[in-house]
């Protein structure tokens, strides 16, 4: 076992990036997964979700997370991979806690996954990049309003590459494992020049290119690459169910931030690819 620190992680953008009150918040993620007519595709492998605040990016990610409402068979472990916007990280980092907590109640992090990937050497334990960050933690209110009982296998990725970070999600890859991508895409160009930046993005996602995003394309690329590094691997594919950005959902447009999300399905679900 690794040394613990803080059994439970605390929020940390609670009532700034989303409510606080559990009330409101389970109101508030209902109404997103509510305004999307999408329907859970049959073998979903895995999304790619924004994670700003939730009146600026909140009714795209729920688009992707209304896939998962109502499902019979959903997931019971989740690897959630995004970003460190705070502490820089070489390589791929997990937390040492036991569980994630959110106004909506405690996630459980899957220490037995983190340990096995730790003593594989596919990623290193540290808290201090995890303790500030939003990226993974906007992401929990969502999945616990549409899974029942989950636990979750929480990444930051900072300088990696596609194949390092594709070796991972291929070991935690199984019959009822979902990968959750967090990040945003450009940041702070004008609506239309962000709307032309993102198209483009979009393009280099749906062809599943990991060679080619970098920092001015996605804050999360270095996760994305390696997620779309591991989708051409197992013969995903990858559709698009959302593309604006907080020009869109806020109105001003003068520097705006995009925002997407996709699903990635496959006509066979092996329990590893």
């Amino acid at each position: 076992m690794f040394a613990r620190g803080n059994e439970v992680r605390r929020p940390v953008v609670a009532g700034v990036f989303y409510p606080s009150g559990a009330q409101e918040l389970e109101s508030t993620v209902e109404t997103m997964l509510s305004q999307t007519t999408e329907r859970k595709p049959c073998r979903l492998c895995g999304v790619v979700v924004p994670h700003a605040g939730y009146p600026y990016s909140g009714p795209i990610a729920g688009k992707a997370f209304s896939l998962l409402a109502h499902s019979n068979d959903g997931p019971n472990r989740i690897v959630l991979i995004g970003p460190p916007h705070y502490v820089p990280v070489r390589g791929i980092v997990a937390p040492s806690t036991r569980a994630f907590a959110t106004p909506l109640g405690d996630v459980v992090v899957d220490v037995d996954a983190v340990e096995s990937l730790r003593d594989a050497g596919l990623v290193t334990i540290d808290d201090t990049p995890h303790t500030p960050e939003h990226a993974l933690e906007v992401e929990l209110p969502f999945l616990q309003s549409v899974l029942e009982d989950f636990s979750i296998v929480p990444l930051l990725v900072g300088a990696a590459s596609p194949e390092q970070v594709a070796r991972v999600i291929e070991t935690m890859l199984g019959k009822r494992t979902l990968l959750v991508v967090s990040t945003d895409l450009s940041h702070y160009l004008d609506y239309a020049t962000a709307k032309r930046h993102d198209l483009a993005t979009a393009g280099t996602i749906e062809r599943l290119d990991y060679t080619t995003l970098g920092p001015n394309d996605a804050c999360g690329f270095s996760a994305l690459n390696g997620a779309l590094c591991a989708a051409s691997r197992c013969n995903w594919t990858v559709t698009r169910l959302d593309l604006r950005n907080s020009g869109d959902t806020s109105g001003e447009q003068r520097r705006v931030v995009g925002y997407g999300a996709w699903a990635f399905t496959t006509v066979e679900r092996p329990e590893h690819c």
